[in-house]
């Protein structure tokens, strides 16, 4: 699929890049075929475009390997190779997907979601929301179905320079539906996350990758091995008393996502900056995540080396 995207492991900071592997005429190849043809036509294209990858791009499938290695430890190389194709290709539908609802609309896609009284009831506190999200599923479409609060979203994301894959609402001449935070930014966006959750705003973490400071990460089992996992989201829901809401998307048909409200942590107050006094609750999301990996074993989308890292 030309809009995969891996790790860059010349970065000894960060073991992970955002940006795509294809062009921005692959990019737009397929953006034409969804305009043509919706979703049957950019999937017949997909599955050849996955195949030549997997045939002829051997860094693609080592990718794959790290998360998949975990996942399934006794594969033979027949099942290795079939299941690189399906992370793949699943990858590759969702991020069609997510273009399907800037260029065809919402109304394109359908997603359930039966706890949306429980955020309610949480947002009407009035002292805001922690959305901690993995990569898995399409965020994205998580987002756009929960247009229909009334508080501000604020995402935290870093979109790096020379990405050409759109976001959904990039597909649009409306304004994005989120505000972007950008960890990178003066002390790691912190003081404006610190805002959002005082007005009473959802604010959106990613919680298996580390944006920022990779010294704030302790390392919890996950799959089987250690693995560090970013714990500012917990520091921040000390410091606010803001609850952390574990809310994971899966795909569930051809036009259907699932969003899922796996857990409510509530950190208490004062528990200050080491990471030790968060690992806890780090651990609890780990745990959850590998739960998500398990139900849905092809629709967790780290290709990096999580586990090399500690």
């Amino acid at each position: 699929m030309e809009s995969l995207k891996y790790t860059n492991h010349k970065d000894n900071q960060r073991q992970w890049t955002s940006r795509s592997i294809g062009s921005s005429i692959q990019h737009r190849f397929f953006y034409g075929l969804i305009r043509i043809g919706g979703r049957r036509l950019a999937y017949f294209f997909l599955y050849f475009t996955v195949f030549y990858y997997m045939l002829f791009r051997s860094s693609v499938r080592r990718k794959c390997y790290f998360y998949l290695s975990r996942k399934f430890p006794c594969d033979s190389i027949l099942n290795r190779a079939t299941h690189s194709y399906r992370l793949s290709l699943e990858l590759g539908k969702v991020l069609i997907d997510r273009a399907i609802i800037g260029i065809l609309g919402h109304e394109k896609m359908s997603v359930s979601f039966e706890q949306r009284e429980v955020i309610t009831s949480l947002v009407s506190r009035g002292k805001g929301v922690i959305f901690l999200m993995a990569h898995v599923g399409c965020w994205q479409v998580a987002l756009s179905a929960l247009n229909y609060f009334k508080t501000r979203i604020h995402m935290v994301i870093h979109r790096e320079e020379g990405d050409v894959d759109r976001h959904y609402f990039e597909h649009q001449s409306t304004q994005s539906p989120f505000s972007i935070i950008d960890p990178e930014g003066f002390l790691g966006g912190t003081l404006e996350m610190i805002n959002v959750l005082k007005n009473g705003e959802i604010l959106c973490i990613m919680g298996d990758r580390v944006l920022g400071n990779p010294k704030n990460t302790v390392s919890v089992d996950f799959l089987g091995a250690k693995a560090p996992f970013p714990y500012s989201a917990f520091k921040i829901a000390s410091t606010t008393g803001s609850p952390v809401v574990i809310l994971f998307t899966f795909k569930e048909g051809a036009n259907r996502f699932g969003l899922d409200l796996a857990k409510v942590i509530y950190v208490p107050p004062d528990l200050g900056r080491a990471g030790e006094n968060f690992r806890p609750y780090v651990m609890e999301f780990a745990d959850v995540l590998e739960r998500y990996t398990e139900a849905h074993p092809f629709q967790f989308f780290n290709f990096y080396d999580m586990w090399g890292q500690t």
